[in-house]
C-alpha cells in the first residue's frame, strides 16, 4: 500500500516513527511535510495529502496534529476523502471496514506511541467489508 503522511508542527515528532511502523509493513511511505516543528497551518498540509490520496488511485493518507480534530475537519472537505478521527485501534478497524475510510486522522497529544502502533496494526489489518456499508458509503458523497 502506498501511504502519504502530512502533519502540523504539532504532530511532526511522531511522524518519523509512523514512518518506520508503516515501512516495516511493507507500505511504501511518502512524506509530504513539514520537516521541522516551525509553525505551519493544518489546513494546508491535510489539503496537500487529499489531493495526492485523489490523484493516486488504492492510496491512503495519514494526518497528525495536535488532537487529529483540524486535520480530519480539513480533509473531509474533498469529495473523495473520508477522514476518520482514530483514538484506538478498534475506531480504526471500524473506520476501515464500515466506513471505507481512505485518510486515518490522529493527534500526537492525545496518543502515545503504543497507541499509534495499535491504530497502524487495526487500520492496515482491516479491509472495508461492503455490503450494507457500501449503501451507506455511497450516502456521505451528496
Amino acid at each position: 500500500m502506498k501511504f502519504f503522511i502530512a502533519t502540523d508542527h504539532a504532530g511532526v515528532n511522531i511522524k518519523p516513527n509512523i514512518i518506520e511502523m508503516l515501512q516495516n509493513m511493507g507500505h511504501e511511505v511518502v512524506d509530504l511535510g513539514p520537516q521541522d516543528n516551525s509553525r505551519v497551518d493544518y489546513p494546508d498540509f491535510a489539503h496537500k495529502l487529499c489531493l495526492e490520496v485523489l490523484a493516486n488511485d488504492g492510496s491512503q493518507g495519514i494526518l497528525i496534529c495536535g488532537t487529529g480534530i483540524g486535520m480530519s475537519l480539513s480533509a473531509n472537505k474533498h469529495k473523495g476523502i473520508r477522514a476518520a478521527l482514530c483514538h484506538d485501534a478498534y475506531t480504526a478497524q471500524m473506520a476501515r471496514a464500515h466506513n471505507n475510510a481512505n485518510v486515518l486522522c490522529f493527534g500526537e497529544r492525545v496518543v502515545g506511541l503504543g497507541v499509534a502502533q495499535s491504530i497502524l496494526n487495526g487500520w492496515c489489518q482491516t479491509n472495508f467489508e461492503g455490503g450494507r456499508h457500501a449503501q451507506r458509503v455511497a450516502k456521505i458523497e451528496i
